[in-house]
Order: structure tokens, then sequence, then C-alpha cells
């Protein structure tokens, strides 16, 4: 169980980092990443899970996760 979290905090250190990079190209970063945040939100809520009386929870973990995911990263600096 210790090496799967292990690969999903990679995935996810993975993930933010080429969210932030692609946000870096924008010319509007952080309305980028807003935006990009929204649409990841509305995924999680619209996604079909199957297999599982209760998907409340499922979602709720979801949920999150995206928003520590988006939580890691900052504004640009001001430099």
């Amino acid at each position: 169980m210790d090496e799967l979290n292990g690969k999903l905090i990679a995935c996810q250190i993975l993930i933010t980092g080429l969210i932030a990079r692609v946000a870096n190209e924008q010319r509007d970063p952080l309305r980028f990443l807003t935006d990009f945040r929204d649409e990841i939100k509305a995924v999680v809520n619209g996604v079909n899970i199957a297999g599982m009386e209760s998907t409340d929870r499922v979602r709720a973990v979801a949920q999150k996760t995206v928003d520590e995911l988006f939580s890691l990263m900052k504004p640009p600096s001001s430099e």
C-alpha cells in the first residue's frame, strides 16, 4: 500500500508540474488555472463510478485531491 501511495504522490507532483508549465505559457496564468480547476471539478462530479453502492465518499476524496493539487500552485511572483 505504501508503494501505491508513493506512486500516486509522484503522479500528483508530475501533473502539478505539467499544469504549472502550461499555465506559465498562458497570457493570464491565474485565470487559466482557475478555469482548468473548475473543469477538472466538473469532470469529477460527472464521472461514472461503477461497482460501489455509495459514490459520495469517493467523489469527496477526489474533490479534496483536486483542491490539494491546485493549492500547491502559487501565483507568479511580481518580479
